[in-house]
């Protein structure tokens, strides 16, 4: 919340004036984790009023693993970088119930990827690029001040000047994406991160079991978070998750049910979310679109979204996506 405060004083906005235009409690934020929602619309709101479209580039730039607490602390402590990243893929968690990080490998290539729960949320497209950014600084803390990705990746409109986001990533940022990422070379999974100290990083992995273990979350919690991150994959199936679950199709099915829900209807939450997200914080296409849900062509689609919403995904996006010359992303 600090880099937030600081940031929008840097830009002649008042904190505190802002909660209240947003009609938020401001006890909300002295808390050690901030509703989502409340963060995004402070962020969406304080963008607004400050006229700044990259306001989550900014407040991500002054992450530091010190400001990440006892993830921090294990990521520093990490044998490699791999360890480190999977370490923050684990337990993130702890620190933000709000989103999912998740890191994959392709060939010589991994991705880092970070993907809010509640990806149409109001300001969820600054949730992003503020989730990137951080990202960026840890991999920086870890690798060298100087480290670079190969590509960046976010899940909104290019705004009217994108100097900031090249100044800060020194790569190539790819806008109007399904997802927020950063490319890089897979061997960087493998480099040894200096200072690293196993007795700290396992005294630190206990504690943050034991926090843990005090969470409690339903089954349809955990698979909203996974579908969350696999529906762009096109790996939403119930065999899957079961899978992965470490249970059979059958149990899953039974204990959803007794949750009062289905995969069905997670899977299709999921695809109605990120559907919701892309229209009004991106240009794609209706095609283009489709295919990142994985439908067969963009008129199933289309028949699929009237289904859930009432309306098309073109309507929709009239009334949800403000026109984007010098836009900022929908909040």
């Amino acid at each position: 919340m600090q880099a937030i405060r600081t940031v929008l004083a840097e830009r002649g906005a008042d904190f505190d004036g802002l909660v209240a235009e947003a009609g938020l409690d401001p006890r909300v934020f002295g808390g050690r984790l901030v509703p989502f929602t409340a963060l995004g619309q402070l962020l969406a709101l304080g963008a607004g009023r400050t006229g700044c479209a990259h306001l989550g580039l900014l407040v991500g730039q002054r992450a530091t693993l010190d400001s990440l607490g006892l993830i921090g602390l294990l990521m520093r402590n990490s044998g490699t970088v791999g360890d480190a990243l999977r370490a923050l893929e684990a337990h993130l968690c702890v620190r933000n119930r709000g989103a999912l990080v998740g890191l994959s490998v392709f060939d010589d290539t991994a991705v880092l990827s970070y993907a809010p729960h509640e990806p149409e949320a109001e300001g969820a497209a600054h949730h992003a690029e503020r989730g990137i950014a951080k990202a960026t600084n840890l991999l920086r803390a870890l690798c060298a001040a100087d480290w670079a990705p190969l590509e960046v990746l976010l899940p909104r409109s290019a705004p009217q000047d994108i100097a900031p986001y090249g100044a800060f990533f020194r790569a190539p940022v790819r806008f109007d994406q399904e997802t927020a990422a950063l490319v890089f070379p897979a061997s960087l999974l493998e480099q040894r991160i200096a200072g690293a100290d196993a007795a700290v990083r396992r005294s630190v992995e206990e504690r943050i079991r034991r926090l843990e273990a005090a969470q409690s979350s339903t089954l349809t919690e955990k698979l909203r978070e996974y579908l969350r991150t696999e529906v762009t994959r096109q790996r939403c199936n119930a065999e899957r998750a079961a899978r992965l679950r470490m249970v059979n199709r059958r149990t899953l099915s039974r204990r959803l049910r007794a949750e009062g829900t289905s995969f069905k209807r997670l899977a299709t939450e999921a695809q109605f979310r990120v559907a919701r997200h892309l229209l009004a914080d991106t240009t794609l296409t209706m095609g283009q679109i489709s295919a990142a849900l994985d439908f067969s062509e963009p008129a199933a689609f289309t028949h699929a979204f009237h289904r859930w919403s009432g309306t098309s995904p073109s309507a929709w996006r009239r009334e949800n996506q403000p026109e984007r010359k010098g836009a900022q992303p929908r909040a």
